[in-house]
């Protein structure tokens, strides 16, 4: 037990991180019934920013500025590739989102020249090592779990208690009856990209607190695990997406922490995506999905 510690605390913390970015699929899911195939880049730009952000700016300047960068690049994506195909079908939004995404890498590689951007200034404090019931760890590993259940919470208050969280409930229940009662329902779109955005640069800052360096690649497996929570807690429910997003972060970490003579480590990524088909298959609504009526 006391060998399995370690990997069960760092995959609470890779679940939080997960979280973060698995509510953005999962808000702009529940209102256009699309997938936004583009927000593991997002995240993955939102590190790149921090970067050099960090390197000429105070930590205290560095943060602001990311967060509010990368809610205009998510306002963006969303004004120039998403609302002209609002009344499209449904496969050219998922089209429009995969170039999107590849957008993004290409125009990360011809900036970076394609080298991995070393992360030279981690944020202070929570880069630090510190011992947990006897095991070496950073402290962002006990952050991460903390700060994602208070942005949940925050969250939830936001799209129960608000003007614009009431509009986005309106809105995920029925699209064409809630522009019919007057809500703003741009408005309401951008305004959920702004916060998966902004929810995708904490999940961004807290995961590459643990790594050397960022390439234009790196926030594509991120994304496809937070794409797999979403679903396995039932796309378009918050709670089941932080749900799905701790029980994958954990079981990952678990299995790369098993003996080695065993030789499983290898499928930890695997083991994400065969739990995708099982749960497809078995409960294709997720853990907390509606079941969808179709009228007659």
């Amino acid at each position: 037990m006391q060998g399995l510690l370690p990997y069960v605390i760092n995959g609470i913390s890779a679940g939080g991180q997960y979280a973060l970015i698995a509510i953005g699929y999962t808000l702009v899911y529940g209102i256009l019934r699309l997938i936004n195939f583009a927000h593991g880049d997002v995240f993955m730009v939102a590190g790149l920013i921090m970067v050099y952000a960090s390197a000429s700016l105070p930590m205290y300047l560095a943060i602001p500025l990311v967060l509010v960068l990368t809610a205009l690049l998510g306002f963006v994506i969303e004004r120039a590739a998403y609302k002209p195909l609002r009344s499209a079908p449904r496969m050219s939004l998922m089209v429009s989102a995969i170039g999107v995404s590849y957008l993004i890498q290409n125009l990360a590689f011809y900036l970076t020249g394609g080298l991995p951007q070393p992360v030279t200034n981690p944020i202070p404090w929570v880069s630090d090592m510190i011992t947990v019931f006897g095991a070496q760890t950073k402290r962002v590993t006990l952050v991460t779990p903390v700060l994602t259940i208070l942005l949940v919470l925050v969250l939830v208050w936001l799209t129960k208690k608000t003007k614009i969280g009431m509009a986005m409930r309106a809105a995920s229940k029925d699209f064409e009856t809630a522009q019919l009662m007057g809500i703003k329902i741009n408005n309401v779109i951008s305004m959920t990209f702004v916060i998966g955005s902004a929810l995708a640069v904490v999940g961004s800052i807290l995961y590459f607190t643990t790594y050397p360096a960022i390439t234009p690649t790196a926030g594509a497996m991120p994304g496809l695990k937070a794409f797999v929570a979403a679903v396995f807690g039932g796309i378009g429910s918050i709670p089941g997406a932080v749900i799905g997003a701790f029980l994958i972060g954990i079981c990952e970490t678990i299995i790369k922490g098993l003996p080695s003579a065993w030789n499983v480590s290898v499928f930890s990524d695997a083991f994400t995506f065969a739990l995708l088909i099982i749960i497809l298959t078995c409960k294709p609504t997720g853990l907390f999905g509606e079941k969808a009526t179709d009228k007659v």
